[in-house]
């Protein structure tokens, strides 16, 4: 089997849970106090074994394009200043992996925007990991899916349980447990209510994929939104392939909502040598003066 060297990135959206910060600033961008999402989401690709990536964007975002490349400027600037430290950060950006980039002329949905990948991907099992996603852990969630796909030869979804309250904003799998953290998938539904859901386990932003699956985008019919769901046309792969979902262990924070993105700041600020005591004491006075 071939080993799963190639990403698909999706960061065509347009955010705008977060305007007006995002009217001009992709929303892959914004920071998580000093790092964008979008290279958190990158880094855990390239900690996995990804070589190649392709970032699909959209207009506008051209910020994304000019972070992963080099700045001869600045860094010619922080020469001058001697701040070797803050080189040495820019050069690991631009050196991460094999960047590329591809726009997403319409907001046509999940599964038309990784359906632009197929000449990039050719006819290889590759991975999806969506820029709004971070999942903070020791072992990166990808790479979690990527050992389970080399297992069972097969697409595996991320996936981890969610609280009835939010099982309308995701894919929802059921299915038969193989081991404890594996399921062999037999039906997914997009964004069903909780009465409707087939059970409260979410895919959450991170898939291993076949090549079979831009086969099938050619011909999926818009589905929830008017828009090529990703998740319709993983139900279809089931009937050609068997699909498994992994339960991925890490913490994830959904970066497309204001509280997650306040969560994962709150957390990084605290798991962060240098700001943890700050933090912690900031915290300790909000408390005691609320």
């Amino acid at each position: 089997m071939k080993k799963v060297t190639k990403a698909i990135i999706p960061a065509a959206g347009f955010g705008t849970r977060f305007l007006p910060s995002t009217k001009s600033l992709p929303k892959e961008m914004l920071s998580l106090i000093d790092k964008p999402t979008l290279q958190f989401v990158v880094e855990e690709a390239v900690d996995a074994g990804i070589k190649d990536i392709l970032i699909i964007i959209s207009r506008n975002k051209e910020s994304i394009i000019n972070h992963f490349d080099k700045n001869i400027e600045l860094e010619n600037h922080l020469k001058e200043k001697e701040k070797f430290d803050e080189i040495k950060k820019l050069k690991k950006i631009d050196k991460l992996a094999n960047i590329y980039y591809i726009r997403q002329d319409e907001p046509k949905g999940l599964g038309h925007a990784i359906s632009l990948g197929k000449s990039f991907i050719g006819d290889e099992s590759f991975a999806v990991l969506l820029g709004d996603d971070v999942v903070m852990g020791d072992n990166p969630a990808i790479n979690q899916l990527i050992d389970a796909h080399y297992n069972c030869n097969s697409t595996v979804l991320g996936v981890q349980e969610v609280l009835p309250e939010n099982i309308n904003k995701y894919g929802i799998i059921s299915g038969k447990k193989v081991s404890p953290s594996l399921t062999k998938v037999d039906n997914m539904v997009e964004k069903p209510s909780a009465e409707n859901a087939p059970s409260n386990i979410a895919i959450l932003g991170r898939y291993v994929i076949t090549p079979k699956i831009f086969e099938i985008l050619e011909s999926q019919s818009p589905g929830v939104n008017n828009e090529i769901q990703l998740t319709d046309a993983l139900l279809t792969l089931l009937e050609f392939e068997d699909v498994f979902a992994k339960e991925f262990v890490g913490k994830r924070y959904d970066l497309g909502s204001k509280i997650g993105f306040i969560k994962a700041t709150i957390d990084r600020a605290i798991n962060s040598e240098e700001f943890r005591e700050d933090t912690l004491a900031y915290i300790k006075e909000i408390i005691k003066n609320n």
